[in-house]
């Protein structure tokens, strides 16, 4: 045990080749409690809850990408971040053809989760876009990954969209995918 995770020393720090090996350590399973029923009214996009009465776990494949493709690259990037030499989290994050800087992925290892390091994640991202001349920051999550929905909420994000065909093709999937976006 770690003790009091919350005095941990964090360090987030940009990919490197020899970070490469750590790539999807912070992919864990996540809970599926509920999900967001969203509305579009006069112009807005609002929503409610639906809660589940059996939550299920739900775990995504890891990503077959080159990840060397984000290093030293100055319109992608992927940030680690690591408490002593483990890796507990990680963003990646793309310059995307809309001025936006488009959030590909961002995962925190169980044990991590509900502790503000998702939070620094975004901030990081936030200043990579700044930098980059981005207008802001989007995201693409699914309607049943409530957790989810209400991170980018408390970030500040704000509904810009629904897609109902994203994931039509897979099986057993009505989910639908919700477009969140941050503004600068």
């Amino acid at each position: 045990m770690m003790g009091d995770k919350k005095s941990v020393v964090l360090n987030i720090l940009p990919m490197s080749h020899k970070h490469l090996c750590d790539i999807n350590k912070p992919n864990e399973p996540f809970l599926i409690f509920g999900k967001l029923i969203p509305s579009f009214i006069n112009g807005q996009w609002t929503w409610t809850e639906e809660i589940y009465e059996i939550p299920y776990e739900k775990w995504y494949p890891n990503d077959e990408l080159d990840y060397s493709e984000y290093i030293d690259n100055p319109d992608k990037i992927v940030y680690m971040a690591y408490v002593g030499n483990q890796c507990i989290g990680q963003i990646r994050l793309r310059r995307n053809w809309n001025q936006y800087c488009y959030i590909e992925d961002i995962a925190v290892s169980r044990q991590y989760r509900g502790m503000g390091l998702g939070r620094r994640l975004i901030d990081i991202a936030i200043q990579w876009a700044k930098n980059g001349g981005m207008r802001g920051l989007m995201a693409e999550t699914q309607d049943t990954n409530l957790a989810a929905c209400r991170f980018y909420h408390r970030c500040g994000f704000v509904l810009g969209g629904v897609d109902i065909m994203l994931y039509r093709n897979c099986s057993n999937s009505d989910e639908k995918a919700l477009l969140w976006y941050k503004l600068f």
